[in-house]
């Protein structure tokens, strides 16, 4: 990867010449920046509107997860880490408000400036922004950042940094960051880029990974005790630095938060049941009706919470990985689809009451349209029609099903498909041209039982078509190091969906994805009609012609028939000790309240 061009200007006249020279436009500092419009808070705004600041301190937050973990730094791309370890344990130069669809507010910056065509993005730090240790967070510090995350961090980090021209200090505490590309989203993201600190690694190798390497936070919580592969223990910081900032007022309330780890979802369950945990998010809307009436319940010791949000359902189910055969094919990924009966899996696993995820971004304005593509996403989608696969123009729906168990018609759609693409039953067995019998083998996380209940369902559709199907159920640390090298034919998957999606849809989507280990991209999807879109919705200047181009690409993904689709979540579904509460006001992700306790707090009645 090519080395940036990292200049540091002093203060003063002379710098200040050198860093105006080139500006684009005017522009002036501001406390915030929205993708589309301006931020709906004014600068002087005392807390987000989802947090109560007023909250009282104090108390402990308890939660499991299951698997294990063997390292405490979450930048690199060597070990399995707690995944809340770096939301909870560190700041970036921006914070995200929650309720708005994309827009950031001043943190380890005091604020940010851009011109009108966002070619560079300058911060100018807090004087007071502190790490753990009670060091001043540096310019340095920023650019060191940038740098080692860019380069040797973790994929997550690579694509921002191949868009970044270079990166100046322009005065003791403010850095401009100037991009090589059209991008409008990149001076948000440039914002959310964590900081770390570059003193902490003088000699050191950022990426190796033990669990005594924990890299210097700024966060208000930071990591206390922890035994490998059983806890993690995140502490309030009493001297935070920020806790009077507005973006904090209501926020880490609480002074523990504990990590738990636990084989398989049933033990966790029990733990939470036994008061062992204190928080449980339910996605089975079959076990939160059925499961949830044990004595802690009755008693009131545990509240039910059903929490109300306006995120799309981005994308729950089976992913089909097309570098391999015979997922190359995408009649054949069709068949895979019409043989999975969803109302009768569906019926048995969650008593029919979740609803099917109909589109990667189902559940929003930036959903596909039923139906043929018209106006504006049929002009974008014109160029590339005989890149198309069937039904992006025309319209997709997938497979209706069946309520029985044979699911015939559907069945009977699979088998002439297959026979389209070359497949016969011969003796029993499907095969092909050569006689090599239709094989494929299911990839699953150990304790995963609902997805071990789901293949034992769809097992005797795939028998009846002569296919022979073996599901491998690994540990975590197995999990990640196949997924990582895209060693699977089918997996579990799961990507989430914001209200504005961007420069991470290329780390899902994009070509590099195909032969470059590590990216999300695990379908090995290579669509260039698919990055044409994404490429559209990062250059929109209007919020109409960004949901067009985002409903172009959702067609683009349904009609690829990568992931056979399982069921939308619905509410957020949490229960939780009664000592712990939540704000009244709900953000529209309903992120805060259910990802993550930093807006909640512990109150004995």
């Amino acid at each position: 990867m090519r080395s940036l061009f990292f200049k540091k200007l002093r203060a003063g006249a002379a710098g200040l010449t050198l860093v105006l020279l080139g500006q684009t436009a005017l522009a002036e500092p501001s406390h915030g920046i929205a993708m589309y419009g301006a931020p709906a808070l004014p600068a002087d705004f005392r807390s987000l509107p989802y947090a109560n600041a007023d909250a009282p301190k104090g108390g402990k937050f308890v939660v499991g997860n299951t698997g294990g973990f063997d390292s405490l730094n979450p930048f690199i791309r060597k070990g399995t880490v707690p995944w809340q370890l770096r939301f909870l344990a560190y700041e970036s130069l921006m914070g995200r408000s929650y309720d708005e669809p994309f827009t950031l507010y001043g943190l380890l910056a005091e604020s940010i400036e851009i011109p009108d065509d966002r070619s560079w993005v300058e911060f100018t730090l807090r004087e007071e922004a502190r790490f753990w240790d009670g060091s001043p967070v540096t310019v340095e510090d920023v650019i060191w950042s940038y740098e080692t995350l860019g380069t040797v961090g973790h994929q997550r980090y690579l694509g921002f940094h191949s868009k970044v021209e270079s990166i100046v200090q322009t005065g003791d505490r403010s850095v401009r960051i100037t991009f090589n590309t059209q991008d409008r989203e990149l001076a948000l993201i440039a914002g959310m880029r964590p900081i770390l600190q570059k003193s902490q690694w003088d000699g050191r190798d950022f990426t190796a990974s033990t669990i005594h390497d924990v890299p210097m936070g700024t966060a208000p919580y930071m990591v206390g005790d922890y035994e490998q592969g059983r806890f993690v223990s995140l502490v309030r910081n009493p001297d935070y630095w920020g806790k009077d900032l507005p973006l904090r007022k209501g926020f880490a309330n609480l002074d523990e938060i504990r990590i738990e780890f636990f084989g398989d979802s049933s033990v966790l369950f029990e733990a939470f049941k036994s008061g062992e945990l204190t928080f449980q998010r339910e996605f089975n809307a079959e076990a939160w009706a059925t499961r949830y009436d044990f004595p802690a319940v009755q008693r009131g010791d545990v509240v039910k919470s059903e929490v109300t949000h306006q995120r799309p359902t981005g994308i729950t189910g089976y992913v089909m990985n097309t570098r391999r055969k015979p997922f190359d094919d995408w009649r054949v990924r069709e068949a895979m689809m019409l043989a999975f009966n969803f109302p009768y899996i569906n019926d048995t696993i969650t008593g029919g009451r979740q609803d099917r995820i109909t589109s990667y971004f189902s559940n929003s304005e930036l959903g596909m349209v039923s139906g043929p593509a018209t106006g504006a996403v049929a002009d974008l989608l014109a160029p590339w029609a005989d890149q198309l696969l069937p039904g992006t123009l025309e319209g997709y729906t997938l497979p209706q099903g069946d309520t029985s168990p044979r699911n015939r018609k559907d069945l009977r759609r699979a088998t002439k498909l297959l026979a389209e693409a070359g497949w016969t039953v011969q003796g029993g067995k499907l095969v092909d041209a050569d006689g090599q019998p239709f094989t494929f083998e299911v990839l699953l996380r150990q304790g995963d039982r609902t997805g071990q209940s789901v293949f034992d369902l769809y097992r005797p559709a795939m028998e009846r078509l002569g296919i022979q199907m073996t599901i491998s159920t690994v540990d975590n640390a197995q999990y990640a190091a196949r997924e990582l090298d895209y060693d699977f034919d089918m997996a579990a998957y799961r990507r989430s969906a914001s209200l504005s999606p961007g420069n991470e849809q290329k780390l899902y989507w994009g070509a590099n994805g195909v032969t470059t280990p590590g990216t999300r991209n695990l379908m090995g999807m290579n669509s260039p009609a698919a990055e044409a879109m994404i490429d559209k919705m990062l250059t929109a200047r209007s919020r109409e012609d960004f949901i067009f181009a985002t409903r172009a690409l959702d067609r683009i993904l349904s009609a690829g028939r990568y992931v056979i689709p399982i069921w939308s979540y619905g509410p957020d579904r949490i229960a939780h000790a009664k000592e712990l509460k939540y704000p009244d006001t709900i953000p529209i992700y309903g992120a805060q309240l259910v990802w993550s306790p930093e807006v909640w707090w512990y109150e004995e009645e």
